[in-house]
């Protein structure tokens, strides 16, 4: 009896530890989908196609943007202090190779992941970091959006590397906003997923699946 209740209260805390140390940013799933809010980006002449999907590691969302350009933005809290690692796992079916990803006539990217952070009364005062899934350059590489200052896009994948390949990524948002912003960044607001090619007019196909945030 006493293993038992030993073991329970084990379970019990490994739940609540598992609960606190990982938040699920998406649940990939069709209400989800349905509910999330689609901005398409202004110019853009076509909004980006997403789907639900499902694979042996779980639900994914699907992209396709054929000269189009929008993406699915979720408000959350996230405590930078506590879980301040983002992870992402995706997939590239159909790159953008050839464009010059950091002008504005090439700046599309195959997939991206927004970390935004409100610092202003209105959403163009906000700063954000874009981390994406280059077709042209190599991982590390940065620099600040051709738009806007407040936004940086930061590559931590590449299909130089991983075409048409499931890789899972990670990435400290916190250190992050300390070394691409300057600030002391203790909680951003919202995360979006975004596949676009408004710029290049071509097409690329992309899958999202596993976004959290974790302790480590």
């Amino acid at each position: 009896m006493l293993k038992i209740t030993y073991f329970c209260i084990l379970f019990l805390l490994s739940i609540s530890i598992s609960y606190a140390e990982n938040i699920n940013v998406f649940e990939f799933t069709e209400k989800e989908l349905l509910e999330l809010k689609i901005r398409k980006v202004r110019g853009a002449d076509n909004k980006t196609i997403y789907t639900l999907g499902s694979n042996e590691n779980g639900n994914y969302y699907k992209a396709i943007a054929d000269n189009a350009a929008s993406g699915l933005g979720k408000e959350i809290k996230i405590d930078l202090n506590k879980t301040p690692f983002l992870n992402i796992t995706w997939k590239v079916e159909q790159d953008l190779k050839g464009i010059k990803e950091n002008t504005k006539k090439g700046h599309d990217y195959a997939a991206r992941v927004f970390a935004i952070k409100k610092t202003g009364a209105t959403p163009l005062s906000n700063r954000a970091i874009n981390y994406v899934f280059s077709s042209n350059n190599e991982i590390g590489k940065n620099w600040p959006s051709p738009y806007t200052k407040k936004s940086i896009d930061n590559i931590l994948s590449t299909t130089n590397e991983n075409m048409n390949e499931w890789v899972t990524v990670k990435s400290n948002v916190k250190d992050d906003f300390k070394k691409f912003h300057d600030l002391d960044v203790n909680e951003i607001e919202g995360i979006a997923i975004m596949t676009d090619t408004d710029n290049s007019k071509l097409k690329a196909i992309t899958y999202y699946q596993n976004i959290f945030f974790s302790s480590e």
